[in-house]
């Protein structure tokens, strides 16, 4: 089954266990998760907000300023019946062993789509959009999200290069083909250099890879806004620190890619900046 049907799929079943009306959009939204939030930030009023996530707030997270203030949800179903929302969005991750005690209650609730690329940031923006009775802000918004990508090839090719990137989380964790860093950079016009190793998917802490990597630029994350965590590997090890001395490094702020959301973009434009100065006047 296509992506794409997928998540018409995932439209269908929101419709049918819904209690609002075809004829009615939701004006009452909890997000009930980090994922959820970066979406409900991006495409909802915010007057229309009733609750965000228990981590709204935190250094991993997107929430703007009037946000905060706000009750906080998680995948607890009595608390989320509590909030007297008429729409409870949730991440990838589902809604879990709560979907069923929500439906009994008769609450709507809509789950994104799992997936790490800008594909499957459009597609999860029209699935919230059209439970939001939103579409044309949808439209604008994925437009200007094509617009940037495709300035982003431009400013690749103006380049006529493709540096090797390597990302290195706190935890000395690396990022293969498949992640939303592996499209980060590519969309950045980068090669990536886990990727060109033979990595997949989410390296876990490896000071090898120190040894098997000399990548053009360094990109770092949870550094220095990331969750405290003694497993601080990739900022302590020896062979980490000899990585990191002497080339190019950019910290990415972790609410840029705590999931593939709409920020995703702007860690792509990040990383392409710190390749166009790699590049020089002259790339």
């Amino acid at each position: 089954m296509s992506s794409v049907m997928h998540l018409k799929a995932g439209l269908c079943l929101w419709v049918c266990v819904s209690a609002v009306s075809a004829a009615q959009s939701p004006t009452r939204i909890a997000s009930a998760d980090l994922c959820a939030d970066a979406y409900v930030f991006a495409l909802a009023e915010a007057e229309h907000v009733r609750a965000v996530s228990w981590q709204a707030g935190q250094t991993v997270s997107s929430a703007p300023e009037w946000a905060l203030e706000l009750p906080r949800a998680s995948g607890d179903a009595e608390r989320l019946i509590g909030l007297g929302a008429d729409l409870i969005v949730f991440g990838p991750a589902g809604a879990g062993d709560a979907a069923s005690l929500l439906d009994r209650a008769g609450l709507a609730h809509l789950s994104l789509q799992w997936g790490e690329t800008l594909h499957s940031v459009t597609g999860n923006l029209t699935l919230l959009g059209e439970a939001l009775g939103r579409e044309a802000d949808v439209q604008n918004r994925i437009e200007t999200l094509e617009n940037r990508r495709d300035a982003l090839s431009a400013r690749a090719e103006a380049r006529g290069m493709s540096p090797s990137v390597f990302y290195l989380s706190v935890t000395g964790g690396a990022a293969g083909a498949g992640t939303l860093v592996d499209e980060a950079i590519r969309l950045a016009g980068g090669r990536n250099a886990a990727t060109d190793a033979g990595g997949e998917g989410w390296l876990p802490a490896n000071a090898e890879w120190a040894f098997r990597v000399n990548p053009d630029l360094i990109v770092t994350s949870y550094f220095v806004d990331g969750y405290a965590t003694r497993s601080n590997i990739g900022a302590r090890h020896a062979a980490f620190q000899r990585l990191l001395e002497g080339r190019p490094r950019i910290d990415v702020p972790a609410s840029a890619w705590s999931c593939a959301g709409p920020a995703l973009m702007d860690a792509a434009e990040q990383i392409a900046d710190a390749l166009d100065q790699i590049a020089g006047p002259n790339g």
